[in-house]
């Protein structure tokens, strides 16, 4: 196996880097002097005004109060296909505007069902979509398509084709585009990738990542009433449409509880891409990888039993190997990743970074090197709308790093030993596999 060598030119770095062309600072598109607030303000010229799709558990407790406490945006309208969960939404909207006296206040907040109604709304310039995995993409692309710049909750898309098309798109309608993980703006990863980038660890000579193994199984569910305040058809949308219970949803009137979808194939990839979408972006930002592809990727991986309900991969260990040479291993195990290169290691968790030789946490990164925004992906997002440039995780980085995912879920389905082309986005000698480049993974076998 080859070394891989991390290139040091900040130059050839930033024209790797920008994958849309710069635009103008970004004017909000509602009128001004059509705003007034409930106190006699008006909104200034650089305050964005948001629609929130989906009001669920990721939303009610991280996308609404991140938002709403932007003092460069307002949250004005909401949408749900759950009665119940939009106005606990509304509710929590409205008490974060009323006790802050820094915040200028929305006149309303109104709520939607249907997400195409929110979208139709001009005076509305962005907006959060934290749906199901399975109404991500088909969304987003509607809400850049009808003008809207777009923060998604990852894993951004199911399927290699979607993240394909929602590429073209946001570079076609000139939309900004965010992948709302969290993970870039914590310190140890962004340490890491400053450290990686400019060369601290010389040439790599291994990588592993691993996201935690908590997926169970289940057992057969029968089928019962809808509640009340569920409008299950719409929740299914494209998805397999199947009899509605309990564990294939969400909780009824509950915010708190991980919802069934996350395990059930037919919503969702589970654990490889949920938190891979975290931990290995993570190593592919840090390698400088995470705008392409590997070359080869097999794996291997359990399932649950047939008559499970829920059908998620519970382990696998994935191997990507690069064109280069370098190969990433990737699994179930402990959260964590581990980088090691000729001058020694770096080790990353949700909890901070360690390295040997420590020294290397003291690295100073020089102003003419590569070095990273640490902002919140709330504050990125908001920020590079007003200001017309490219956020952290733009839709090429969030297309490379998930259907990276999905190449490794795509090898543990099939057993067979992946040969994929970067430049084309396409299988080489895999006859089995190209149904599942617009086709998500539904079924064990």
């Amino acid at each position: 196996m080859k070394n891989h060598e991390i290139p040091l030119s900040r130059r050839s770095f930033i024209g790797t880097a920008i994958s849309v062309v710069a635009m103008p600072m970004i004017v909000p598109s509602h009128v001004v002097t059509s705003c007034a607030m409930a106190q006699g303000q008006t909104l200034p010229n650089n305050l964005l005004r948001m629609g929130l799709i989906g009001t669920g558990r990721q939303c009610f407790h991280h996308n609404i109060p991140g938002f709403v406490r932007n003092k460069r945006n307002q949250v004005v309208a909401l949408c749900d296909v759950d009665s119940w969960r939009l106005e606990e939404a509304k509710k929590k909207v409205l008490e974060l505007y009323q006790k802050s006296v820094s915040l200028i206040k929305p006149a309303s907040v109104d709520t939607y069902v249907d997400y195409k109604e929110l979208l139709a709304r001009s005076d509305i310039d962005v907006v959060m979509i934290s749906t199901p995995d399975h109404w991500h993409a088909v969304q987003a692309v509607e809400a850049m398509r009808a003008g809207k710049h777009v923060a998604l909750e990852k894993p951004i898309i199911r399927t290699i084709a979607e993240g394909q098309e929602l590429v073209n798109v946001s570079a076609e309608t000139k939309r900004i585009f965010r992948v709302d993980s969290e993970f870039r703006s914590g310190k140890g990863a962004h340490q890491a990738a400053e450290l990686v980038r400019n060369g601290r660890l010389g040439k790599i000579k291994s990588v592993h990542v691993a996201v935690p193994q908590s997926d169970v199984p289940c057992p057969p569910q029968t089928e019962m009433p809808i509640p009340k305040e569920l409008d299950y058809e719409r929740w299914q949308g494209l998805a397999i449409h199947a009899p509605y219970t309990l564990h294939r949803v969400h909780t009824p009137q509950n915010l708190s509880n991980r919802p069934g979808w996350m395990r059930h194939l037919y919503y969702c990839d589970g654990m490889v891409t949920n938190w891979g979408t975290h931990l290995l972006n993570g190593v592919l930002w840090a390698l400088g990888l995470d705008r392409t592809f590997p070359v080869e990727i097999e794996g291997t991986g359990t399932y649950p039993e047939p008559t499970s309900f829920w059908n998620v991969l519970l382990q696998f260990e994935i191997k990507y190997r690069y064109k280069d040479g370098l190969e990433i291993i990737y699994k179930t195990d402990k959260p964590y990743y581990r980088i090691e290169g000729e001058r020694g290691w770096i080790e990353v968790t949700f909890a901070g970074i360690k390295a040997e030789p420590e020294s290397l946490l003291h690295e100073v990164i020089k102003p003419e090197e590569i070095h990273f925004p640490l902002r919140s992906e709330k504050e990125d997002f908001i920020d590079s709308v007003l200001e017309g440039k490219e956020t952290l995780e733009p839709t090429v980085v969030g297309h490379c790093v998930t259907s990276t995912c999905l190449l490794g879920h795509i090898a543990v389905r099939t057993g067979e030993k992946l040969q994929w082309n970067p430049e084309t986005e396409t299988f080489k000698g895999n006859p089995n596999t190209a149904e599942f480049l617009n086709k998500p993974i539904t079924t064990i076998k």
